[in-house]
C-alpha cells in the first residue's frame, strides 16, 4: 500500500462557453517519507494537480488516498506552502505560526512550546513579538514553515515556495527545508519551474506534458545526489547530465518536438 495514491485524475474546467481540460490520465504512487518535485511547461496542471491533492478542488474523475483513505476527509493533515507566506502583517510572528494550531483546535502549552522550539531550531529565536514586516523575506518563508509543520501534518504541499527569494537565500532555504523535511521523516510534493531546484531537493522529478496535462517522464535521482544537501547536489558531478536530460525533454515538450 503506498502512502499517496494519485489512481486515474481527470480534471476539466467549465464555462458557459467552453470545457478544458487541464489533467488526464494521472496516476502516481508516492511513498512515505519522499520527496517529489512536479515540472513541466507553463499550462501542464502541475498546480491543479497540487490543489486536488490537498483536497482544495475535486477532480472530474479519479481518486486520491492518503494512507489508503479518501483525501476528502483528511485535509487537516495536509500543510500547503505557497510562494508568498501569507503571514498576517498586523500579527506577530508567535501568533502567525500559532494560527494553524488554534484553527485545528490543537493549540495548548505542550503544541504551543513546540512551535517555539521550532521556529527557533530555525534560527528565528528572539523574533516572536516582531512583525513580519521587519524581517526579511527568506526569515518570513522559515516562519511560514513553522507556521505549517506546527500541526505536524503528515503531507506536506510546495508550491514554488522560494521562487520569490534572491539566489542566495534560495540555496539556503532550500537546504533548511529539505533537512527539516528529513528530520521530521516528512513527505512532500514540490511545484517548480526549476530544473535545478528540482533535482537537487528530489528523490523523483516527475514531468508533465501540456495541454492537457499529463504525466511525460519520471526520473529517479541517483542515491549519490539523494544522500546529500541540495546545495552539494548541485555541485555533485552527476548533477549536470540529470540536468541535461531533464533539460532536453522539456524542452522537446515546449517546442513541440518528439
Amino acid at each position: 500500500m503506498s502512502f499517496l495514491a494519485i489512481k486515474d485524475i481527470h480534471h476539466t474546467y467549465f464555462t458557459k462557453a467552453s470545457a478544458t481540460t487541464a489533467l488526464s490520465e494521472i496516476s502516481l504512487h508516492v511513498e512515505e517519507g519522499e520527496f517529489i518535485s512536479f515540472l513541466g511547461p507553463s499550462g501542464c496542471g502541475k498546480t491543479t494537480l497540487l490543489s486536488i491533492i490537498a483536497g482544495l478542488i475535486k477532480p472530474t474523475q479519479g481518486t486520491i488516498l492518503l494512507e489508503n483513505k479518501p483525501i476528502t476527509g483528511l485535509k487537516n493533515q495536509i500543510g500547503y506552502m505557497l510562494q508568498q507566506d501569507y503571514l498576517f502583517p498586523w500579527k506577530t510572528i508567535e501568533e502567525n505560526i500559532l494560527i494553524g494550531l488554534k484553527l485545528s483546535k490543537q493549540l495548548n502549552e505542550q503544541t504551543k512550546s513546540a512551535a517555539l522550539d521550532l521556529l527557533n531550531q530555525m534560527g528565528l529565536k528572539g523574533i516572536e513579538k516582531q512583525l513580519p514586516k521587519q524581517l526579511s523575506g527568506g526569515m518570513r518563508q522559515r516562519a511560514a514553515l513553522v507556521r505549517t509543520l506546527a500541526t505536524e501534518p503528515k503531507l506536506l504541499m510546495l508550491d514554488e515556495p522560494f521562487s520569490a527569494l534572491d539566489y542566495q537565500t534560495k540555496l539556503k532555504l532550500e537546504d533548511l527545508v529539505s533537512n527539516t523535511l528529513d528530520s521530521f521523516g516528512k513527505t512532500a510534493i514540490l511545484v517548480t519551474h526549476d530544473i535545478g531546484e528540482a533535482i537537487a531537493m528530489s528523490d523523483r522529478v516527475v514531468l508533465f506534458s501540456p495541454s492537457p496535462g499529463k504525466i511525460h517522464k519520471v526520473f529517479e535521482m541517483p542515491e549519490e545526489l539523494r544522500n546529500i544537501s541540495p546545495f552539494n547536489a548541485r555541485n555533485h558531478e552527476a548533477f549536470s547530465s540529470i540536468f541535461q536530460k531533464i533539460w532536453k525533454e522539456l524542452d522537446s515538450l515546449e517546442t513541440g518536438k518528439n
